[in-house]
């Protein structure tokens, strides 16, 4: 259309570039806001998981065809600062009922499967123990428990679907450190 009726080649190639340049942008934006994001890890509340200086790809999609899960860990924005985010591990998921019992956080009257679940915890924090988790809501933590500014704060609190900005998938950097990330 457009193209055919511009004689010059110069500015037929220029027009070329331009909307391949425009399609490549709408793409990059598309994959970075509904498909694949980086993140950093700023911090050592996710050690020796996640450290400090690493480097994740967080996966969007696969939330388009399930719901998240004990053991994902995911980023979601800071609610003081939404220009920061956080990145921690579900451990309650809606209907879970956590509680706090001889230093430890329990769900649904176990203690979570994962190495850090087995650490005397410090801060139990300032939310009511227990609690059951509400539809859409999430409850996570730190994996260096003890240093996790996370659920069982009043400013973190409970994590909807809908604020997660992906699941962390992979750690690409340190190369030394290369891999999937797993629950």
């Amino acid at each position: 259309m457009l193209k055919e009726r511009i004689t010059n080649p110069f500015l037929r190639n220029l027009l070329e570039w331009v909307i391949a340049a425009l399609l490549a942008l709408v793409l990059f934006f598309f994959i970075r806001n509904f498909v694949f994001r980086v993140a950093d890890v700023s911090g050592h509340s996710m050690d020796p998981t996640l450290t400090h200086g690493d480097f994740v790809l967080l996966s969007r999609v696969g939330y388009w065809f399930g719901t998240p899960q004990h053991g994902d860990i995911i980023a979601f924005p800071f609610r003081e600062n939404p220009s920061e985010f956080y990145i921690k591990r579900i451990i309650g998921v809606p209907g879970d009922v956590i509680d706090f019992q001889n230093s430890r956080f329990v769900v649904n009257g176990q203690v979570p499967d994962f190495d850090f679940a087995q650490v005397n915890v410090i801060s139990r924090g300032d939310i009511d123990l227990p609690i059951t988790i509400g539809e859409d809501e999430f409850f996570v933590l730190g994996d260096n428990i003890n240093s996790s500014k996370d659920s069982r704060y009043q400013t973190v609190g409970f994590i909807s679907e809908r604020d997660m900005l992906g699941r962390v998938v992979i750690r690409f950097w340190p190369l030394d450190r290369f891999g999937a990330v797993t629950p």
